[in-house]
């Protein structure tokens, strides 16, 4: 049942040259002619979290120490997660010319997505570290595990964008409503709050399973580490959404061609 779909993941990683080029070509091109280039990202991210930092710090009484950077930690891990889950969706129908002309493995257009929301991150990463190094965090020994936290997010990002890029394919009118799912899924999550904020509605947060994805990453880089529940959960979604997306993708791998 996964035969064809495994084939051609394995043929895509043996191309990681191909789908890494393709996504930093990408970035390239947003800010051809640039000075400063793939860092207008940076300063946008910073103008956006000094900005909420200030207005929604201030309205839910924050001491700004600790809210810019768990502000800045949601922001930025959000970003990447739903940024690759959006494009996703459109990553085989931006790429249908080249689809239709060359024999590739399919998967390459959607690997490129994930590493061009890396790269991404990366940029914005240097503010986590700035606010970091200015306001200091309980404890420093816990910020080797945001490294296996970004994976366990990555993971679950990209088997999201395999499934909403493949039904997209399909049916065009699903990256709008995934882009309206996604903005309403911002305000349900605690981003620009703290969980412990919603007392009444406190089951927003247990029942809310980006809470955990985000969790991973964020909570090793505000000097807390994050619960065994959170690691088996986050885990355990990444295997069970592989499992998925390899199944679906596999059914419909051949129809993609048609289909854009």
């Amino acid at each position: 049942m996964l035969k064809f779909a495994v084939t051609d993941l394995k043929q895509s990683m043996a191309s990681w040259r191909l789908w890494m080029l393709l996504g930093w070509i990408e970035i390239r091109q947003r800010y051809a002619r640039s000075r400063l280039g793939p860092f207008w990202l940076t300063i946008s991210m910073g103008v956006v979290i000094a900005s909420i930092g200030v207005v929604y710090g201030t309205l839910f009484g924050q001491k700004m120490s600790d809210y810019l950077p768990y502000l800045a930690a949601s922001l930025v891990s959000w970003g990447m997660f739903a940024s690759t889950v959006q494009e996703g969706s459109t990553a085989y129908i931006s790429n249908a010319a080249y689809i239709r002309q060359v024999a590739t493995a399919k998967l390459i257009y959607v690997l490129q997505v994930p590493w061009r929301n890396l790269i991404i991150l990366a940029h914005n990463f240097v503010i986590i570290l700035l606010l970091l190094a200015i306001f200091g965090v309980p404890s420093w020994a816990t910020l080797p595990l945001f490294i296996p936290g970004l994976v366990i997010l990555t993971l679950n990002a990209t088997w999201m964008a395999m499934l909403t890029g493949l039904f997209s394919a399909r049916f065009r009118d699903l990256p709008q409503i995934i882009a309206s799912l996604v903005q309403v899924a911002f305000y349900v999550t605690p981003i620009m709050y703290r969980p412990e904020a919603l007392t009444r509605f406190s089951f927003l947060v247990r029942l809310n399973p980006l809470t955990y994805l985000l969790d991973v990453v964020r909570q090793p880089l505000l000097g807390q580490v994050p619960s065994m529940q959170t690691y088996v959960l986050t885990i355990g979604m990444a295997i069970v959404g592989w499992l998925l997306a390899l199944t679906v993708t596999s059914r419909y791998l051949k129809r993609i061609s048609y289909w854009i």
